[in-house]
């Protein structure tokens, strides 16, 4: 029986919330420190945490569950028998963790999905789609530096040039694999499954924006595009004491200005955000003007043309600063990576799935990178945002959440689903 024919009606925190709370308590006991939850890609702890979310998937009733070429662990749910070629639906998120994480970031998005799959194989329902979660195993780029490598795989976009990069033992990617009995090598011959039509993802909403309004759940517009800069400023170096005031070329001085017209411009608009991660005077000294600073830049919108109207300001303001302050300056561009918009389609679902659950419907758009914005690269995508506490802090030990917040997300994904469900063709 298709299951838009029957609405399942879950009970309390115990069907999803409680699960989810207690199966992130469990992974977070693998880290690779011991004082706090760091999970890299491929350590002990990563393959632990991996080795566990394959066993849960398999107890859930998944029909089949496998790891990829990259780790990724992919739980697929058939569709119901009496439907010929059936098309895909994906979930999912990352299990990594940046150091000194949070328990939920990431891993909610495999949780509660999981919990989802559970209800329906307890209740023998079956959906009108294959349905498959993806345990993504690398995000957050902390052990090589470039994000994304799980999802990329996923849909067959690896970059085989990553797998000559060293982390910081100066072990490769490739061994890396190795050794945790993975194929590098079939790592860029991976595909993306031809019948994929739609990937959502379920997430902490990493910001305090639900928090202050006192909503559980949020419909995400768009993941903002993101540019990232090193900027390097050449001033001369001088005694701090025999240097007068206008005749110095002070490189900190001038980050200090630039930092600030940064903040300015950002502020002048909204979803527009800016930030400077990292400051230093290289070989600074209390009694030496800095002669040199280096700093970075991190810039992001929900729209790609409002991200670059701002650098194009930022970088008159830089060209401005300098010149008066006889400055020398050279920027590089690290990372570019465009907007990625919620397809408006099943943005009405979510919203429609959220007001069922008896909860205000709020947009917002996301400020974080995710790996929908990979899979947005080959199908429509939407996200489902759940509530932070403690103000919304995310990647830190304080990031946290409620089951009861947990279990109003799982009865909006299932509520989803039923409604996706009812949108495709009947034969």
């Amino acid at each position: 029986m298709p299951m838009s024919d029957v609405r399942l009606q879950p009970l309390a925190n115990a069907e999803y919330g409680d699960p989810v709370m207690a199966c992130a308590e469990t992974l977070a006991q693998w880290s690779d420190h011991p004082d706090n939850l760091t999970c890299t890609y491929l350590t002990p702890a990563h393959r632990a945490t991996a080795r566990q979310l394959e066993t849960w998937m398999q107890e859930a009733g998944f029909d089949t569950v496998r790891c990829d070429a990259v780790g990724n662990v992919i739980g697929r749910y058939r569709a119901d028998s009496a439907i010929a070629a059936p098309p895909l639906v994906a979930t999912g998120s990352h299990y990594d963790t940046v150091r000194n994480g949070g328990k939920y970031d990431g891993r909610l998005g495999i949780l509660l999905p999981i919990a989802v799959v559970a209800h329906l194989h307890r209740h023998g329902r079956r959906l009108a789609f294959d349905f498959e979660v993806v345990a993504f195993a690398e995000e957050e780029g902390v052990r090589y530096g470039g994000s994304f490598l799980g999802s990329s795989a996923y849909i067959g976009q690896f970059d085989a040039s990553q797998l000559e990069r060293c982390d910081a033992d100066g072990i490769t990617l490739r061994q890396a694999m190795l050794d945790a009995g993975l194929d590098p090598d079939a790592a860029p011959r991976q595909k993306a499954d031809p019948r994929l039509c739609h990937y959502f993802e379920v997430h902490i909403e990493q910001g305090p924006v639900l928090h202050q309004r006192g909503l559980p759940l949020g419909v995400v517009t768009s993941i903002a595009g993101c540019v990232r800069r090193r900027i390097t400023l050449a001033g001369a170096p001088g005694h701090a004491g025999t240097t007068p005031m206008d005749m110095r070329r002070d490189a900190a001085c001038a980050a200090a200005e630039i930092i600030l017209a940064i903040e300015e411009r950002c502020r002048a608009e909204p979803g527009l955000v800016g930030t400077v991660g990292t400051l230093q005077v290289p070989e600074g000294s209390i009694n030496v003007i800095p002669g040199a600073c280096d700093l970075t830049l991190d810039i992001r919108a929900p729209q790609d043309a409002a991200r670059d109207t701002a650098l194009a300001d930022i970088d008159a303001r830089i060209h401005q600063i300098c010149a008066r302050r006889g400055i020398e300056y050279a920027v590089e561009e690290l990372m570019r990576v465009p907007a990625s918009p919620c397809s408006d389609t099943h943005q009405a679902l979510w919203r429609q799935a959220i007001a069922a659950q008896g909860v205000p419907v709020l947009d917002l758009p996301s400020g974080a990178g995710h790996d929908a914005m990979l899979l947005g690269r080959l199908v429509p995508i939407s996200m489902l945002f759940v509530r932070c506490g403690n103000g919304g802090v995310s990647h830190n030990p304080q990031e946290t959440m409620t089951a009861a917040d947990a279990q109003l997300a799982g009865q909006a994904v299932l509520d989803f689903l039923q409604r996706f469900e009812d949108t495709l063709p009947r034969a």
